[in-house]
């Protein structure tokens, strides 16, 4: 078992039982709806960067932390923008990071990533990930929408999420670029 399967295991057992009362937690102290869904996406996503998870002690402690921080963060970032809203100064929108035709690429390559991912599961694994982390269902709403019990819910959607993390947190292979040549992914 390579590091990023126990990583995707790890998280499955450990972090994703815990992934409810999260989103509760977070509902009370975020005002849309949308901003829940992000902090939960980037909690995943620091945790799939984790070289290691032995320094964990407490997995629904360390999720619950890494979710403060990242609310935290967003405040701080919200208080700046209005801030700098307020003092009326010019131009502050050309500083931010423009959407350049590098951005552009790096994005279609990111998605192109995660639909790679998600092809990799079953049809009603793919159906269970989507309702889950898109639609934001229940497992036991999306259990009766699909006439299969929770626990088989629950079971895809952890293998679900695993193969996602592997795959998402690879190394990009070289492949071959369009002119017929191989080119590699920058870090």
């Amino acid at each position: 078992m390579t590091e990023r399967d126990a990583l995707a295991r790890w998280v499955a057992r450990e972090i994703l039982p815990h992934e409810r009362d999260l989103r509760s937690w977070l509902r009370r102290r975020v005002l849309a709806a949308a901003d829940v869904e992000d902090i939960v996406q980037e909690c995943y996503c620091r945790l799939a960067q984790l070289p290691d998870v032995a320094h964990v002690a407490v997995p629904r402690a360390y999720l619950f932390t890494v979710a403060r921080h990242i609310l935290q963060r967003q405040v701080e970032r919200a208080r700046v923008v209005r801030i700098e809203t307020a003092s009326g100064m010019d131009g502050w929108e050309e500083e931010g990071d423009p959407l350049t035709p590098e951005r552009f690429a790096q994005g279609r390559q990111e998605l192109a990533r995660v639909q790679a991912a998600l092809a990799q599961l079953s049809d009603r694994a793919r159906r269970i990930f989507i309702m889950r982390r898109v639609e934001g269902l229940s497992q036991k709403m999306i259990a009766q929408t699909l006439g299969v019990s929770e626990t088989i819910v629950e079971n895809e959607a952890s293998r679900g999420l695993r193969t996602i993390l592997r795959t998402l947190t690879e190394p990009e292979q070289e492949q071959p670029s369009s002119s017929g040549g191989v080119h590699a992914r920058k870090h």
